[in-house]
């Protein structure tokens, strides 16, 4: 038997090859496919590295921001290790299919720094049909005048659900930019009640197939009310009607927002995993 070559960096000409890997799996790989539909594949466009095994890909990873891995057994999850063992840690998670980001991790671990948390099961959910219950009437995209207003929430929900303040580093110029780029797209869903923020969601990647749903909250005073539950709808029922699959991940532990997600109409299809550093 041959011996699999190492992982190899990808460039424009295996732009097709990366292309039918990611389509075999839409909804894990939209982070990634959503950049690379519209960017390609080359690392200074595409803001990180695409990493395959064999001539048919059957190994992919994404490195930048974060560390995605896509598709591969164990060898190929090997050699991505060595990859990234061979340069300095950049990225600020490791994340994706916990059947390749564990073992990732586990290859890893005694050459990283340690992990700040390990989400281990991550249950990742998907709808490709109008929601099962109303969605929020009052629940719309954010326009850019609103940026000043919605950012508080979008920094108490990264707080939140990260642990970390996103403006950490450069005064959250970084993170402001961000939100503001996803209001500029119409990614980002809000409800105001007397101007203030009392449900935000964002479609944090959207590619030609599948939109994936992220920072959903609820500002603390407004929950216990279904405001969760009847915003995402509002988020789902937009992704529908433009033909998207609607996509997200949630902790297993958080068992009222998983059952939240399944009133809607979500259905699990995988579980993720994520390694915070």
């Amino acid at each position: 038997m041959l011996r699999t070559a190492g992982a190899r960096l990808l460039d424009d000409r295996d732009r097709s090859k990366v292309r039918s890997a990611l389509d075999a799996d839409p909804v894990a790989s939209c982070m990634v496919a959503s950049r690379v539909e519209t960017v390609g594949v080359e690392p200074w466009r595409l803001g990180g590295e695409l990493w395959g095994v064999g001539g048919r890909l059957d190994g992919l990873c994404f490195s930048g921001a974060n560390l995605v891995p896509l598709r591969g057994d164990r060898a190929e999850v090997r050699h991505f290790a060595e990859r990234a063992r061979r340069q300095r840690r950049a990225c600020s998670s490791l994340v994706g299919r916990r059947e390749l980001v564990l073992p990732l991790w586990d290859e890893l671990r005694e050459h990283w720094d340690p992990a700040r948390e390990v989400r281990p099961d991550q249950p990742l959910m998907a709808t490709a049909v109008a929601p099962a219950i109303a969605p929020d009437p009052a629940v719309r995209q954010t326009r850019p005048d609103e940026l000043e207003r919605y950012l508080p929430a979008a920094i108490a929900m990264f707080l939140e659900e990260v642990g970390v303040d996103p403006r950490l580093g450069d005064g959250g110029a970084g993170y402001r930019a961000r939100v503001a780029e996803l209001i500029g797209a119409g990614r980002a869903f809000v409800r105001f009640e007397q101007g203030e923020v009392v449900f935000k969601a964002e479609i944090g990647a959207l590619s030609s197939r599948v939109g994936q749903i992220q920072g959903v909250w609820v500002h603390p005073e407004w929950r216990g009310r279904g405001l969760g539950q009847t915003g995402t709808a509002a988020v789902v029922a937009h992704l529908v009607r433009a033909r998207r699959v609607a996509s997200l991940y949630v902790n297993a532990f958080n068992t009222p927002a998983r059952r939240a997600y399944e009133r809607i109409g979500f259905e699990q299809v995988g579980s993720f995993a994520t390694v915070l550093f």
